[in-house]
């Protein structure tokens, strides 16, 4: 099985992707940790990277070609923003989690210990970037959950309620 979880920055994405990892005992594969281990490798930081992939088409298909490899293992959940649209026909769930921007930076803030709005300008800029981006390389619309089976407004729910949603919605899938 094949579990993808996509959203926004500071969304869940990740702690929600781990968690289903953790109690089903799938592999957990980031494409967050992906790209920021790419970053790093290069000296920069995640909004310079974003900068730099706007330019260069090939930061993003190396990490969509390492997504790509590592879902072809059974039982995996993969967390990426892009995740949803490459593994349209491979994930045997799709997740999108989302939140209002002003929860989201709120979430990044306390997260990463830097100032609200520094939380907020960081998230508007990658966002601009990720959507600039995905248009212009792949047509995708980020912003169109359309194609995801499950969409959910982490604002409004504890970690362990989303947790629970999802459960409840697995669990009806496996039965189908």
């Amino acid at each position: 099985m094949i579990i993808v979880v996509s959203g926004p920055s500071g969304s869940g994405k990740t702690t929600i992707a781990r968690s289903i990892s953790a109690k089903y005992g799938f592999k957990f594969v980031s494409g967050g940790s992906i790209f920021r281990e790419k970053a790093n490798l290069k000296g920069v930081d995640i909004l310079q990277f974003n900068k730099e992939a706007e330019k260069d088409f090939y930061i993003d298909k190396v990490i969509d070609k390492e997504i790509l490899r590592q879902a072809n293992e059974d039982n995996v959940v993969i967390e990426s923003h892009i995740a949803g649209w490459i593994l349209v026909n491979k994930s045997s769930i799709s997740i999108y989690l989302w939140a209002p921007l002003e929860e989201r930076a709120r979430r990044i803030s306390k997260r990463d210990g830097i100032t609200y709005q520094d939380a907020l300008l960081s998230i508007i800029k990658r966002e601009q970037s990720h959507y600039y981006r995905f248009w212009k390389y792949y047509g995708i619309d980020i912003q169109d959950t359309s194609l995801y089976d499950l969409v959910i407004n982490t604002s409004k729910l504890t970690q362990e309620g989303v947790l629970q949603l999802i459960d409840i919605f697995l669990n009806l899938y496996q039965k189908r």
